[in-house]
């Protein structure tokens, strides 16, 4: 699996929420190998994309940070 990361403009992103200032945008490939049906790599692509880190970086993040002692504060 190969992984790129780049900014791109809100704007030029037709399918994206938000429509203003830079979004961040991964594009990944995905090699496979070996003998498989076309409905097989389907499913596998259905696989990467439920995995936990894929989750994590498509769904909202809530970042809480506070200093050790004291309690936490909202960032996002």
């Amino acid at each position: 699996m190969r992984l790129s990361h780049r900014k791109i403009h809100a704007q030029d992103c037709a399918e994206c929420e938000t429509k203003e200032g830079k979004l961040d945008q991964i594009t990944r490939e995905i090699e496979l190998e070996g003998a498989l049906t076309p409905e097989q790599r389907q499913r596998m692509l259905e696989i990467a994309d439920r995995c936990p880190v894929h989750r994590t970086l498509t769904s909202e993040i809530r970042i809480l940070t506070s200093l050790a002692g004291q309690a936490p504060s909202r960032l996002s």
